[in-house]
Formats: C-alpha cells, structure tokens, sequence
C-alpha cells in the first residue's frame, strides 16, 4: 500500500495546490484532503477519530487562520485555530513525517533577508500565533516547519491570494494602494507544492524558510502584475507604510531560502523571473508546469 499523506486546509490556497500537485509531485503517495467542511481541527474528539480512521503515514498541515485582520479582530478564535489545533496536531502526528507551514511573521520586518536563526519578533497576532505553533511542532525533532510570506495564485474561490485581493478591489471601480517600502519576496503555489512535496520525500525535518529569490516592494509586485492582470492598469495607487493604518504589518519579510535551495532539485525562482518564464496566463498562471525546473 502507497504510503497515506493527509493535507489539512485542502481548501485554501496553498492546500489546493498540494493537492492537485500530488500526482505530479508526489506520485508515491495517497493523498486525503481535508477542508473545513470536512473536518474542523478546533473539534479535538472528532480530529482524534479521523486521524485513528485514515492512519497518516504523514501531514502536510496547511490550516489556518491567515488574514493578520481577522486574528486581531478575533484573538481568541485564531489562538483555537493557529495554535491550539496545530499543537494538538503535532502530538497526534508524534511517530510520523509532519510539515507545518509556518510564516515570515514571526519577524518584525526591521532587517529582512532573514535565516532561520535570526531572532524572531513578531509585532501581530498572527505572527505570534505562528511563532508560538511552531515551537509546539519543532519540540519534535522528526518534524518540520517551513516559514513562507506571500504566496501568488488561484484559489476555489478566488478570494484568497494577494493577486485575487487586488483583482477583486479593482472590479467595481476602485483602486490599490501598494507601498513602495514594504518588502516582501512572492513565490507562486505551484512552487510552494513542489518544493515541500521534495522536502517530505528528503526527511530532513527541521525549520525551513521558502520564499521567493526577489525582495520586491508591494509596489514593484503591483507593476509585474500589468502585463498579466491588465485589469489593474491604472487601478494601483503608489503609497507609503507610513500612512498604514490598521494591524502591524512588517516593513522587509524577505527570506534567505539557502538551507531549503540545498535540498531541492530545482531553483527556486523569483517572481519576476517566474512570469518572464510564462507564455500566457492560461488556466493558472501559478501552477508549477510538467518540465519547468
């Protein structure tokens, strides 16, 4: 029997492509996709009966409650979510391959190009949450955490990557604003999907970082975007942090990726050479394509 990897968060944005990037990436294994609907993780009996049910031989936990405004506005429920239900996770996982996907976060976003022995201090709830799941996960030495920061694609929805935020804001009329020193080093999902899907098959556990090559402004991010998005032409406003208002965000989460790159049999690209490299949009401009490496 081919070993059982479960995705938890098989709904949102980086857990569908986990998915739909197994038969590709990960032929070797089965792989059971949970969403919320399927399961709620803050339910620990009924997360107890699953896991007794399917026996993982490994999980890819991508589950959490990401937008920085909704855990300010609802500490409590993101505590329940990001923590909690990943810490209970990690100890049902105890004798088996496990891969949290953490975040850039965990930093103030002073510094950038951050390793992963850098000192972390994150300014927001979710950082916070983030950096807290991972010390429950990492007190296992056989499991991983990976840091990512800004993640472009397609979701079910469409109403989940930064791409779709802006395409959205844009649709009636309105407009973007892009700071032009915030920093941050996108990487598309298919890339993400494929390079954890490698660092599970290596079983090297540990704490990773997996970022894009570039550091990019949000508003040289804004400007890449033109000539595949052409509906945001004229829509994105270039402005400062110094004029954000709403829950901390860090100034440079940029990510020095070299530990993880020594891993993977492919370079992990930027986000500008990533779209040079595209012919058209397609069905998904962010998919890691069969012969890209």
């Amino acid at each position: 029997m081919a070993p059982r990897a479960i995705i938890t968060g098989a709904a949102g944005l980086i857990g569908q492509y986990f998915v739909r990037s197994a038969p590709r990436w990960a032929s070797g294994w089965e792989v059971r996709a949970l969403s919320r609907a399927d399961l709620d993780l803050t339910d620990h009996p009924a997360v107890e009966r699953a896991w007794r049910s399917i026996k993982p031989d490994a999980v890819i936990h991508c589950a959490a409650m990401s937008r920085t405004k909704d855990c300010e506005q609802q500490p409590q429920l993101a505590q329940r979510i990001n923590v909690e239900a990943t810490a209970h996770l990690a100890r049902l996982s105890k004798d088996i391959l496990f891969i949290f996907l953490s975040s850039g976060e965990v930093f103030d976003g002073a510094d950038g190009w951050y390793q992963e022995s850098d000192r972390t201090d994150p300014i927001n709830i979710y950082g916070k949450n983030k950096l807290e799941a991972e010390r429950y996960v990492l007190q296992n030495p056989a499991h991983t955490a990976v840091r990512v920061v800004l993640t472009a694609g397609t979701s079910q929805h469409g109403n989940r990557s930064f791409v779709e935020d802006m395409c959205h804001a844009v649709k009636n009329g309105g407009s973007v604003t892009l700071y032009d020193d915030e920093f941050r080093c996108p990487l598309p999902a298919g890339a993400i999907a494929r390079a954890v899907w490698e660092l599970l098959d290596r079983k090297q556990p540990g704490l990773y970082h997996l970022g894009g090559r570039e550091r990019l402004s949000r508003w040289e991010i804004g400007q890449a975007l033109l000539p595949w998005y052409p509906e945001l032409r004229g829509r994105l406003l270039r402005g400062s942090s110094r004029d954000h208002q709403g829950a901390p965000r860090p100034a440079d989460l940029s990510l020095n990726c070299d530990k993880l790159q020594r891993l993977l049999s492919f370079q992990i690209p930027g986000l500008r050479s990533w779209l040079d490299g595209r012919t058209s949009r397609g069905d998904d401009l962010w998919d890691f394509q069969p012969g890209v490496s």
